[in-house]
């Protein structure tokens, strides 16, 4: 026998593979726990589609009854108000189309906006309280108004608190509430003098001199200005008639309302002693009368009070929260400053800028 045939045969080490934690079904049951989590999500999903209009305002319950079919809404009205915030008309828009709902409370905090969205959204509050616009077998069925002022209820926002008609004790505002700014402004802003140092010279080309009406390139001639006063008077009178829609007591005496018509803001002391609001309370107040409205009980035993939320996007809803737009300053926004425009608005930032 020859020595290779002697030699001992080789040693062979075998590894084992260390067992997952859910052992050798580990990836079916990780698979499955996946789509566990998918279907969850989806009948969530499913679940609050039923109750919410996809995609648009999200109900959410406030107070009173968490059973009761008849709602008391609240449209909220936060912020400048601008045709750039939908989510205004879009509350409205799901007030109307729900016919479960006997009143609202206008829950406004804000320090008024543009001319015209605030007039806009005006006449679909109006349309709204006289049931003109309501769906389904509420159509043409007045639904109460009743507004509940936050820190701040000026120019615009109480544009819109006018919206109540002549109801009677409608108007709410809390003891710390700033409101009235009655008035119209249009901002200008002259920086030729800071032009003239840069050396930089407007050389547009116009049909007319007035079609660069109110630009920031050149002082404001008095021509100009009677036009834009013209404006901004002819606007104001166009508030004032809508504040005598909501506070009658003004119809028999309008030189008490151009007296307070002066963009001054009050105290809800003030403002009640002027009669621009009903009654000093808080939101449940105001939630309360408008139940009281609908002829329900005040208590709010019989309704459930609900108010409505942005639908949050699908990462938000994963993630519980939402990432705030980064403000951006583009063409548009500088159009939007550049360009003479109208705000019912307490203080002197377009309201753009607000945004």
């Amino acid at each position: 026998m020859s020595t290779a045939d002697s030699s001992p045969a080789p040693t062979t080490i075998v590894i084992q593979q260390k067992e997952s934690m859910f052992g050798r079904y580990g990836k079916f049951l990780i698979a499955a726990l996946v789509f566990a989590i998918l279907v969850i999500v989806g009948m969530q999903a499913a679940y609050h589609s039923y109750f919410n209009t996809p995609g648009g305002p999200q109900e959410r319950y406030y107070a009173g009854s968490k059973t009761a079919t008849d709602k008391v809404a609240i449209i909220s009205v936060a912020g400048t108000i601008s045709e750039a915030d939908t989510f205004i008309k879009e509350q409205i828009d799901r007030v109307k189309a729900d016919q479960n709902v006997v009143a609202v409370v206008l829950r406004i905090n804000s320090p008024g906006g543009t001319v015209t969205y605030s007039d806009y959204l005006h006449h679909k509050l109006r349309e709204l309280a006289t049931g003109e616009s309501r769906e389904g077998d509420a159509k043409g069925k007045p639904l109460p108004i009743v507004v509940s002022m936050g820190s701040i209820c000026a120019s615009g926002g109480y544009y819109l608190a006018s919206a109540v008609g002549d109801t009677e004790n409608s108007i709410y505002a809390e003891p710390a509430t700033i409101t009235g700014s009655i008035g119209v402004i249009i901002p200008h802003y002259d920086l030729s003098g800071l032009l003239k140092d840069w050396n930089v010279v407007d050389d547009s080309i116009m049909s007319n001199p007035l079609k660069d009406l109110g630009s920031l390139t050149k002082p404001m001639t008095e021509e100009e200005r009677h036009i834009l006063q013209t404006l901004v008077d002819e606007m104001l009178t166009s508030f004032k008639d809508k504040i005598k829609e909501g506070r009658p007591m003004y119809k028999d005496n309008p030189e008490d309302l151009d007296a307070i018509a002066t963009g001054q803001i009050f105290t809800a002391d003030q403002a009640k002693a002027l009669k621009l609001i009903d009654e000093i309370g808080y939101l449940e107040d105001a939630l309360a009368r408008a139940a009281e409205l609908a002829g329900k009980d005040s208590t709010l035993e019989d309704v459930r009070c609900v108010e409505y939320n942005k639908p949050p996007g699908a990462f938000d809803a994963i993630l519980g929260s939402a990432k705030a737009p980064a403000t951006k300053l583009d063409l548009n926004t500088l159009g939007e400053v550049a360009s003479p425009k109208a705000y019912y608005l307490h203080g002197w930032v377009p309201g753009v800028l607000g945004n």
